[in-house]
């Protein structure tokens, strides 16, 4: 270990609510990560096979882009602006739903996820980030380096955020410990239910194959590659338009497929607002589904910065 490394995990060991994991936990928490780059990757390429020797249906996509919308509107919706940072109130029963569906995501339980965004956002870009490409030095290997850590590698550590510091207020909640302990069962409803629409849909075990293979593994890969884009390239590429104590920046392409999640400079400068986007330009569906979600009555109190807040913060 050099000088450097041990400087950083003196101050990752230093900063509070953040820690290891035994042996015995990481292993089982590698046996899930290495699932989850793994096995959906390998779906992915199964779903190009599929359909260049004219396998698929439009019914497989038509599947993908519902459990897509379902995945990345659970996770921005659900687990990041609801009950990571409180954005907006909404009803017990519309909470659980966005939470279950954050959940098919497979990017981990609801406490697990929340405690490592807060611990992301405590020590955004410094040596006790959970998943940061900062630090890893100049040049096209370390930048490399740092966004691999940044994009997946991060899972592969036993650096971890303590759930009863950065999650405590759930940890009380009765209702969330439930979602939290369904987790396994809302990945498996992810994969399993684009397979049964397509299976009964058209009657064959071959085709329930190609929507569990489309809409399950394949839309998981994509959809969890353009949100591990926003910890590894939008703290690394994109523009800022405000001042904040990190390298967060405004990346518009990942802000396009991870439903405004992108945005990260806005995020950052503005972690508790329900919308990210802060021009009209800017992509951020999440952001707009809430705001038409308020106008049903299904969530209300939604939190956005002052005009005051916006001009103090830019550069």
């Amino acid at each position: 270990m050099n000088a450097t490394t041990s400087t950083e995990a003196l101050a990752y060991e230093r900063a509070e609510g953040m820690g290891e994991v035994n042996a015995s936990a990481h292993r089982i928490q590698l046996a899930f990560a290495l699932a989850t780059m793994i096995i959906p990757a390998l779906g992915a390429i199964e779903a190009v096979r599929l359909q260049l020797t004219g396998q698929l249906t439009a019914l497989e996509w038509v599947m993908f882009a519902v459990m897509y919308f379902v995945h990345m509107g659970g996770v921005t919706m659900g687990l990041h602006r609801l009950a990571a940072h409180r954005s907006y109130t909404t009803s017990r029963w519309f909470q659980a739903l966005l939470i279950l569906m954050g959940q098919t995501a497979s990017q981990g339980p609801v406490l697990f996820w929340v405690a490592t965004h807060r611990a992301h956002h405590a020590y955004s870009d410094t040596a006790a980030d959970p998943h940061s490409p900062a630090g890893f030095g100049d040049g096209f290997w370390n930048k490399a380096r740092g966004f691999w850590h940044g994009h997946m590698a991060w899972m592969l550590s036993r650096r971890v955020a303590n759930w009863t510091h950065f999650a405590r207020d759930l940890l009380r909640d009765r209702l969330i410990l439930r979602l939290h302990q369904s987790y396994v069962l809302c990945v498996v409803a992810g994969l399993l239910l684009p397979a049964a629409v397509s299976g009964y849909a058209h009657h064959s075990w071959h085709a329930a194959f190609c929507g569990f293979i489309v809409g399950g593994l394949a839309r998981m890969f994509w959809a969890n590659q353009a949100a591990w884009c926003v910890g590894s390239l939008c703290h690394m590429i994109g523009d800022r338009r405000f001042r904040t104590h990190d390298d967060s920046a405004n990346n518009w392409f990942v802000a396009l497929f991870a439903f405004g999640e992108g945005l990260q400079n806005n995020h950052h400068a503005f972690p508790s607002s329900y919308r990210h986007a802060m021009r009209w330009w800017e992509p951020d569906i999440s952001g707009l589904c809430l705001y038409l979600l308020s106008k049903l009555g299904l969530v209300w109190g939604l939190k956005v910065p002052s005009q005051a807040a916006i001009t103090r913060a830019q550069l």
